[in-house]
């Protein structure tokens, strides 16, 4: 049985753009493979082997996001719910600092960028809170505990 992906139509339309991109890569790959074939004997070509675990490494990206695709669930935007779920928005706020996280699937997750995964310390400390409960946070260097001031 296959692993179930759960991604945003955002996270969806990324991976297919990254896919066109890879996909568009394969040709230039291969000539670079027909190139270094013609310098001789491949055992010593450096450029060969070179041009030979590009194409290795372009594939095995290619092959993993054709998988995440083919197994992708959606996550619909939660409309007007009360609870924090897969897919939420939640803005938290304490002594003054205001946080906002999306939930989101394990593949798309980017902290940087406020993508939390659910299976994150974050993510399964938001689950399930509903407005107005208090969340507490553990990082490596502190536990704060914050407010949930609006889930959307």
């Amino acid at each position: 049985m296959n692993k179930k992906f759960s991604l945003t139509q955002t996270g969806i339309d990324e991976l297919q753009a990254e896919l066109a991109n890879l996909i568009a890569e394969r040709g230039p790959v291969a000539e670079k493979i027909k190139t270094a074939r013609e310098f001789g004997d491949l055992s010593e070509n450096a450029e060969y082997q070179t041009a030979r675990q590009e194409q290795e490494k372009l594939e095995a990206r290619i092959s993993e996001i054709e998988n995440i695709l083919n197994n992708v669930e959606v996550i619909k935007q939660p409309k007007g719910d009360s609870k924090v779920q897969l897919g939420s928005t939640v803005t938290l706020k304490n002594d003054g600092k205001t946080k906002k996280f999306q939930v989101v699937g394990t593949i798309e997750a980017d902290p940087l960028e406020g993508k939390i995964s659910d299976e994150s310390p974050i993510g399964q400390a938001l689950l399930g809170k509903k407005l107005g409960d208090a969340v507490e946070i553990k990082t490596p260097a502190e536990t704060t505990t914050y407010k949930i001031t609006d889930i959307a």
